[in-house]
């Protein structure tokens, strides 16, 4: 797998650190309140599973799933909840973990969904910022990194669901997904 990549964007060294960083952020912000981390599955489960980690406070988590991107390295437009939370987020104080945000869509029509339920705020943390690519303005409270516009995989990141495992973030060889 590691063959199939053209250079690594975060080691696992910084990705520790940031994570510990954007930790103690969220715990200054949350200091009295309680809190539930929805993780945008399956990407930033990673992401998530080392961030809890780092938290010293109760914490609540939950699942949702959507999708937008099918076996492709770019959004099709078209987002579709396919895994919903299984608590209720009325009146709670939300913090949605993402792994990565790029044109915006997918996490307009995530925050458009939660919002419906009356949460008592909701804010989005992401590990990835793709900003260049962005075609909807979103708000992001916790920014991890702000990368440039490549495909990126690894530390939960996929193509096509394999890489997810890779240690790391790191760009795909173009010819992976080209098929050249």
């Amino acid at each position: 797998m590691q063959d199939d990549v053209a250079k690594i964007l975060i080691t696992s060294d910084d990705l520790r650190q940031r994570t510990l960083e954007l930790a103690r952020q969220i715990e200054a912000d949350y200091q009295d309140r309680d809190l539930v981390l929805v993780c945008v599955l399956k990407g930033a489960i990673m992401f998530l599973v080392d961030l809890i980690k780092e938290l010293q406070r109760p914490l609540e988590i939950d699942f949702m799933a959507v999708s937008s991107y099918g076996a492709s390295t770019r959004s099709t437009g078209v987002v579709r909840l396919t895994k919903d939370l299984d608590m209720s987020i009325e009146g709670r104080h939300v913090l949605v973990v993402e792994d990565i945000i790029d044109s915006g869509r997918t996490l307009q029509y995530l925050t458009d969904v939660l919002n419906l339920r009356q949460p008592a705020s909701l804010r989005i943390c992401t590990l990835l910022d793709k900003r260049e690519r962005r075609e909807v303005d979103v708000p992001v409270d916790y920014v991890g990194f702000v990368i440039p516009n490549e495909f990126v995989i690894g530390y939960g990141l996929d193509f096509d669901e394999v890489y997810r495992n890779l240690p790391f973030v790191g760009v795909l060889k173009p010819e992976m997904y080209t098929g050249e």
